[in-house]
């Protein structure tokens, strides 16, 4: 069985789309924030997850912040970390920690649009298609070896927030079978590529 700590910062929608799939051979050992207040963390305990909250604000810095971070997901032996709107960046100290074993999703096809406001982003440059990118994270954000995509058309009457929905259901779909992926081995990084086995 393998331990996962998902974390969140908000309410947690891939988070709880994760925990849905009962991934085989993949146990959610906790769900961590860095806000008291996000939603996800009630809808974790309500299924009894172990939950934690550690406030970015009550530290000096990012080092110190990540540094703390590290030792309490470590307290859960994680095999994977998942990033389900984590909404901090990570020192490279936190992300080689967990090389190889933690993972993000973003709202985009990467390496476009990187960062935030992406669907704002994607209508300004008229883009035909936009989607959602499952990657390994690297000290370098959002980028590093990536291990699906989905993507969905661009509509001529779009919005942020219409695209934004439509990329969600992808996003929903895509992360579960990538962290089912990781624990079933199927997930070999070469270079900059993932490629799957089995």
């Amino acid at each position: 069985m393998k331990n996962i700590v998902i974390l969140i910062s908000g309410r947690g929608s891939n988070m709880q789309a994760i925990v849905d799939a009962q991934v085989p051979g993949g146990r959610i050992a906790a769900v961590i924030a860095n806000r008291a207040d996000a939603g996800g963390l009630a809808w974790a305990a309500e299924r009894g997850i172990a939950t934690a909250v550690l406030d970015h604000k009550q530290f000096a810095g990012r080092e110190a912040f990540d540094a703390a971070l590290v030792a309490l997901i470590d307290g859960y032996a994680p095999d994977l970390v998942v990033l389900a709107g984590f909404m901090r960046i990570l020192t490279a100290g936190f992300v080689n920690h967990y090389a190889n074993r933690l993972i993000n999703i973003h709202p985009s096809l990467l390496p476009s649009f990187t960062g935030l406001h992406t669907h704002e982003r994607a209508l300004a440059e008229g883009v035909k298609f936009a989607g959602c990118t499952v990657h390994f994270v690297t000290a370098e954000l959002d980028h590093g070896p990536i291990i699906a995509q989905a993507a969905v058309p661009v509509l001529d009457d779009d919005t942020p927030d219409a695209l934004a929905a439509r990329v969600l259901k992808e996003e929903h779909r895509l992360y579960p079978q990538a962290v089912a992926d990781f624990v079933a081995g199927r997930l070999l990084i070469d270079g900059n590529r993932v490629k799957r086995s089995g």
